[in-house]
C-alpha cells in the first residue's frame, strides 16, 4: 500500500499539471525554464516529461503562476502535516496568506503581535521608516500555526500547570489566544534576478524582529537551474532549508545533461543538507 506522503506528493504534482502551472510550449520549453539557459531549458523539460505535464499553446502570465504554486503548497502542507500528529501534537491549520499583502498578516500572530504597533507608528511618523527601512517587513506567502491549548490538555495526563507559575508561556490559552507561527513558508515557482536575495532578507526579519522561538524558514521552489538553486540554498544562518518540488526528477534531468558543472553543484546542494524534496518538509516541520 503507498504511503498517504507518496501520495500527497503524486497529488501535489498532478494538481501543478491540471492547473497548467506546469506545463510544455508547442515547442518543449517547459513553464518552469528559462528558454535563454539550454542547461534550464533541458533540465526543466526532462522533469515536465517525467510528471507528465501538458504541451499548451500559451503558459500562464508569471504571478498567476506564482499563485497556483502557493496554492499547491498550501494544500499539500494542509493535507500532510497534521498526519504526523505523532511526532508533533497539536492543533495545527495552514494558511497561505501570500494575496494578503494590503494587511501586515504577521502580526496577527505570536510571537510577532508586537510589529502591528511598530507598524502604526511608522505610518504616523514617516521618520521611523527613513531610520528603520524594510527591517521590519515581512510577507510571508505560507504559515503553519499552533493554537495554543487550553489547562485541561495540557494537564490530560497529569497536573502540569496551575495559577501559580507558567503565567507567560504562549503556548497555554489562558495566557493568551493568538495562534502562535511554527514555520514560515515562501514560494518562488521561479528564481529569478533578485528573488533569492528577497527571500534571504525576509529570513532574517524573521529572525531579528521575533519575540520568542525562530520559526522554521523554509523556501518551496520549482527553480530547474542548480546555480540559481544554489544561489539561495548555499550558505546558513538565514533559511533553515530549500524544498524543491521534484528533487529525485531533478537529479535525474541534471545527470541526463551530461553537465558536470550542473551534476557537482546539485551533489553539493543534496549531500550537504542544503537542498531536499518537498515530501521531506512535512517531516522536518515535526522536528
Amino acid at each position: 500500500m503507498t504511503a498517504a506522503l507518496t501520495r500527497a506528493r503524486g497529488k501535489f504534482h498532478k494538481e501543478l499539471v491540471d492547473r497548467e502551472t506546469l506545463s510544455l510550449s508547442l515547442d518543449g520549453v517547459a513553464s518552469n525554464a528559462d528558454k535563454s539557459q539550454k542547461t534550464s531549458s533541458s533540465i526543466a523539460s526532462s522533469i515536465a516529461d517525467e510528471l507528465s505535464a501538458q504541451v499548451i499553446e500559451k503558459k500562464l502570465d508569471g504571478q498567476r503562476a506564482g499563485k497556483q504554486f502557493e496554492e499547491a503548497v498550501e494544500g499539500f502542507l494542509a493535507e500532510v502535516f497534521p498526519l504526523f500528529n505523532s511526532l508533533r501534537p497539536g492543533d495545527w491549520s495552514v494558511e497561505n496568506v501570500g494575496g494578503s499583502r494590503a494587511e501586515y498578516q504577521i502580526s496577527k500572530y505570536e510571537p510577532y503581535a508586537h510589529l502591528a504597533d511598530l507598524a502604526n507608528a511608522i505610518k504616523e511618523n514617516r521618520n521611523l521608516a527613513s531610520v528603520l527601512g524594510n527591517s521590519y517587513e515581512i510577507s510571508p506567502d505560507i504559515l503553519v500555526l499552533r493554537k495554543p491549548e487550553s489547562d485541561e490538555v495540557i494537564n490530560s495526563n497529569q497536573e502540569l500547570v496551575d495559577a501559580e507559575s507558567g503565567r507567560h508561556a504562549v503556548i497555554r490559552m489562558v495566557n493568551q489566544e493568538r495562534p502562535i507561527v511554527h514555520a514560515i513558508v515562501s514560494c518562488k515557482w521561479t528564481l529569478r534576478s533578485d528573488r533569492a536575495q528577497n527571500a534571504r532578507s525576509e529570513a532574517l526579519n524573521i529572525i531579528r524582529n521575533r519575540k520568542g522561538r525562530t520559526p522554521h524558514i523554509a523556501v518551496v521552489t520549482g527553480e530547474p537551474s542548480p546555480s540559481r538553486l544554489a544561489s539561495l540554498a548555499l550558505g546558513t544562518g538565514d533559511i533553515d532549508t530549500v524544498y524543491h518540488f521534484a528533487l529525485p526528477e531533478l537529479i535525474k534531468a541534471v545527470d541526463g545533461t551530461q553537465n558536470d558543472e550542473a551534476i557537482s553543484m546539485l551533489s553539493t546542494l543534496v549531500s550537504g543538507k542544503r537542498l531536499r524534496d518537498i515530501s521531506d518538509l512535512p517531516l522536518d516541520l515535526a522536528i
